[in-house]
């Protein structure tokens, strides 16, 4: 860096460091500068809607500091002002939370004018400024982020959840894109607590707001199996993070219950999709919530299942070539089926069982059929046939194991 400007390391390195965390990402503010003097520096410009440069050695990213103004609705309702005037401490007070808004200079010193330090000690998740009301996105971060540190024993601070439920009435979040509302939401959902994310946004009135399919599992006047379908909800959130389900599975694991909280249950399938179209998830992660809402309950009752209807359970997920999801659909079965019983059970029998099935129709070969003259629809009639003779033997076999 250049002795005409100063360079800060901000946000969540400074947080992770204080916190005694791995640093995996760092962020820098650059004071004193104009975007002309960064490129005769050296550094690349990326920034759409303010000056972003990365460092040409590190490839890290160095904004100049900016301070902004709301100037419309949702998030991207402001406008930014960068200058060499700019300080650090303008800088910091427009972020979010006190944790997030500390600096540190090149020689150490950190720069904390808004008292995350402490926060960080007191374990609370504290906005910084009245600002925070004007940027909806910030009760996603807000909930993510207490989601992430939940186990340290951070909670939201009275003051800043009043602000959220501020915004959350405020009609603002409706003004959220879905791309926006979905990296926080996938990022939150892949955090070590999720259940905490969906614990914060219902004491906000925010989930009413997001998913109201969801928040409508925790309504105790609808009629509903024994237990909470919304504590069954929390549970199995916890337990998918517990077995490292990937992002898929946890989407999944999400919409298990929508349109089931009812008797009789509402059309789940064409909800489900609604809240996939909604969000804009990624097609990995609509096709497994699909999956999962209609073929759970067979997957949990699989052991009893004839080998007719168990050879069209596998033809319905499509083991044959897409046998990764069928496995991510086992793990959302088991992250269920221990929702439903107990989070301590050790095994889901279902799981071996059907693995063990699986095999047993993927060994049977296509090629004896060829040679015997079936083709187009009676040669996939007659797949269907060997298969399900297959799974018979297996399991009858299994049975007397």
């Amino acid at each position: 860096m250049t002795k005409h400007f100063t360079k800060y390391l901000v946000g969540g390195a400074v947080r992770d460091k204080l916190l005694g965390r791995a640093v995996t990402e760092r962020d820098w503010v650059v004071v004193g500068a104009t975007p002309e003097m960064m490129q005769q520096a050296g550094f690349r410009p990326v920034g759409q809607d303010f000056p972003v440069f990365l460092e040409p050695g590190s490839g890290e990213e160095y904004a100049l500091a900016r301070t902004e103004r709301k100037s419309g609705r949702g998030y991207g309702g402001f406008t930014f002002h960068t200058s060499p005037d700019v300080t650090i401490e303008e800088d910091l007070i427009r972020r979010d939370l006190t944790v997030n808004a500390m600096a540190q200079a090149e020689d150490g010193t950190l720069i904390d004018p808004y008292g995350g330090q402490k926060d960080l000690e007191a374990r609370l998740l504290r906005h910084v400024s009245p600002a925070f009301a004007e940027d909806p996105l910030r009760v996603l971060r807000v909930a993510r982020f207490a989601a992430r540190y939940a186990g340290l024993g951070f909670t939201v601070a009275d003051e800043t959840r009043e602000l959220m439920r501020q915004l959350a009435t405020s009609g603002e979040l409706e003004a959220l894109t879905a791309e926006r509302s979905w990296k926080e939401i996938s990022r939150a959902v892949m955090e070590p607590y999720p259940e905490v994310f969906i614990q914060v946004l219902r004491a906000c009135g925010a989930l009413e707001k997001l998913f109201p399919e969801l928040d409508r599992l925790f309504d105790n006047s609808l009629p509903k199996p024994a237990g909470s379908v919304g504590n069954r909800l929390l549970d199995r959130l916890r337990i998918a993070a517990g077995m490292q389900i990937p992002l898929p599975g946890r989407w999944a694991c999400l919409l298990l219950d929508i349109g089931k909280d009812s008797s009789p249950p509402n059309n789940a399938h064409a909800l489900v999709k609604r809240v996939n179209q909604r969000c804009k998830a990624p097609r990995d992660c609509q096709d497994l919530a699909l999956l999962a809402c209609d073929y759970l309950s067979s997957i949990h009752g699989a052991i009893a299942l004839p080998a007719d209807e168990l050879m069209q359970l596998f033809k319905s997920v499509d083991i044959y070539r897409r046998p990764e999801r069928f496995e991510e659909l086992l793990s959302v079965g088991e992250a269920d089926a221990r929702a439903l019983v107990s989070p301590d059970t050790p095994a889901y029998p279902q799981a071996e069982y059907l693995r063990a099935a699986a095999d047993t129709a993927r060994q049977v070969g296509i090629q004896p059929l060829l040679d015997q003259g079936f083709q187009g629809a009676e040669l996939g009639a007659a797949l269907d046939r060997e298969r399900s003779r297959a799974l018979g033997a297996y399991q009858r076999a299994f049975v007397t194991r």
